[in-house]
């Protein structure tokens, strides 16, 4: 799923962060920016997602990376999404990574929404999110190798210009299409809102 955009071709591109923070969006706005973006249909949209995921092997991708056996060197130059968790086991390389942040109550609730439970030990899952993208961000901002924008999905939505613009930047690129970017936000979706 190609796009008129070139990327450099040495260099994997990630669009990743914790599960429910705004992935698939962040898919969906640079694939509107005709910037090269690589997911198949393994995994229908639905109501949570009703845009689409986004993905590839439907969510797969992590069970590879920790066998060592995922075929980096096939994506270089196309944006894949990876969750968090996935960054831990990123082998020696270059990459670019837009790493998504949202207000972990609403991913919380996002989550709780979508496997349709209450989550009894909702402190200890917080918790558990809180340590883990304090550990990946750690981790990714210490290797020499990955270059990251952290970009806050709940400011995206409140102020998607100044956020957008940040992108082509980050990319070092230009002929983006920052008009189709901005509407591919659609407000609507944001719900489970806390702030």
């Amino acid at each position: 799923m190609g796009s008129a955009m070139k990327l450099d071709s040495d260099t994997n591109y990630i669009v990743s962060g914790l599960e429910r923070s705004g992935t698939s969006m962040m898919m969906q706005i640079l694939h509107a920016g005709s910037i090269p973006t690589t997911f198949d249909s393994s995994r229908k949209s639905d109501q949570n997602n009703p845009k689409g995921y986004y993905e590839l092997e439907g969510g797969k991708i992590i069970s590879k990376l920790m066998k060592g056996s995922f075929p980096f060197e096939k994506y270089k130059g196309s944006f894949i999404k990876v969750t968090a968790y996935g960054l831990k086991y990123l082998p020696k390389g270059w990459y670019k990574i837009i790493y998504s942040e949202r207000n972990i109550e609403e991913i919380l609730d996002s989550m709780e929404k979508m496997a349709d439970i209450k989550d009894e030990e909702r402190d200890k899952t917080k918790k558990t999110f809180v340590k883990l993208n304090k550990m990946i961000k750690e981790t990714i901002t210490e290797r020499e190798d990955i270059d990251v924008l952290f970009i806050n999905y709940n400011e995206m939505l409140s102020d998607p210009k100044t956020q957008i613009k940040k992108i082509p930047e980050f990319l070092e690129t230009s002929g983006v299409n920052l008009d189709s970017m901005i509407r591919a936000i659609d407000k609507k979706l944001y719900r489970q809102r806390k702030i």
